[in-house]
């Protein structure tokens, strides 16, 4: 399985992104996204996480990254969290794989650098990915990372989503 890293995407970055000044985005994070992260696929989650930073400001440092694959440095995608810990200490993951690297194993690095990252905040304790039933590739992804499917619930924008849980620290 192939290795990534995670460089933040701070708020400067996200507006250079959502203003479509990839430019100035790659020269905040010191890395060469691609035009990807311009695209119509992500750019509402620019957006979205822009507004949950302003809203709560230690949002920042979970939610949202770009994925840079080690050790060639080549940025393959995003991922993070929808936000910190809940009260329970709940953290949902969140990750996207640009087309141009999909069927690589990216994901599967990108989900095991979260469980990661998760384990190094004591107050994080479960992990959960939502996932719609017929998201075949990303069921794919969670499987053999020690996932349980606990319930499901309804998104106005996916349907029907799978639950899915596991301990921070199993």
């Amino acid at each position: 399985m192939p290795a990534v890293r995670f460089v933040p995407l701070p708020p400067h970055a996200l507006e250079a992104l959502i203003a479509g000044d990839l430019a100035a985005a790659r020269r905040i994070t010191g890395v060469r996204l691609s035009q990807w992260f311009l695209s119509d696929e992500v750019t509402w989650l620019w957006r979205l996480r822009l507004d949950q930073i302003a809203g709560d400001p230690r949002a920042a440092d979970w939610v949202v990254r770009a994925a840079v694959s080690v050790p060639d440095e080549v940025v393959v995608g995003a991922g993070g969290f929808h936000g910190p810990p809940d009260d329970a200490g709940m953290v949902e993951v969140g990750y996207s794989t640009d087309p141009a690297f999909r069927r690589r194993g990216y994901a599967r690095a990108m989900v095991a650098e979260l469980l990661r990252w998760a384990a190094t905040d004591p107050s994080a304790v479960t992990v959960r990915a939502s996932i719609r039933p017929d998201n075949h590739a990303s069921l794919a992804t969670i499987a053999g990372f020690g996932f349980a499917h606990v319930g499901e619930q309804w998104d106005d924008e996916d349907g029907t989503e799978f639950i899915y849980e596991r301990p921070v620290r199993p």
